[in-house]
């Protein structure tokens, strides 16, 4: 089920898929593509592995862009409040926030965070070892800055590189 946290045996599988693949969302600016980080974020980058292949993230709205700051989806309700059903371990590591950083979006609790995730506009060093991150952009710079509140994630899949 993929409203589910992944599974011992399913993080196993995944962190390993993630170590060879990249994440492409396709949005009607282009696409962002990002690598993901399985060493530093095993549970984050299984749990968002595993919402991608069942197609959780297809027709999300992003529902939060801050200019300079940062471009937020993942949320099933479109307004910040939703989740899979689930929360995840937090995950926090040495990993900066710069320009392209994608990293899990949370509450004020620290294990709070399940299928929002954010994208950093610029650096954001403030937020430093207080999030998960869990991947970084690799190509795509343009349709992230062409981002607007509302637009669709058309598709988001998991792909070999």
């Amino acid at each position: 089920m993929a409203n589910a946290p992944p599974q011992a045996s399913e993080i196993k599988e995944y962190t390993e898929r993630a170590s060879r693949s990249q994440v492409r969302i396709t949005t009607a600016h282009g696409d962002i593509v990002f690598r993901l980080f399985p060493d530093d974020a095993p549970l984050h980058c299984a749990a968002f592995m595993k919402l991608a292949d069942a197609g959780f993230y297809n027709g999300l709205k992003f529902h939060r862009v801050e200019p300079g700051f940062v471009v937020q989806g993942g949320d099933p309700k479109g307004d910040g409040t939703g989740g899979p059903g689930y929360n995840l371990k937090a995950e926090f590591n040495a990993r900066p926030h710069v320009r392209g950083t994608v990293a899990m979006a949370r509450s004020s609790q620290p294990d709070s965070a399940g299928s929002q995730f954010y994208i950093c506009l610029d650096d954001a060093p403030f937020l430093n070892g207080q999030y998960t991150v869990f991947g970084e952009m690799t190509e795509g710079f343009d349709a992230l800055d062409a981002i607007k509140r509302g637009d669709a994630m058309i598709n988001v899949k998991n792909e070999a590189r």
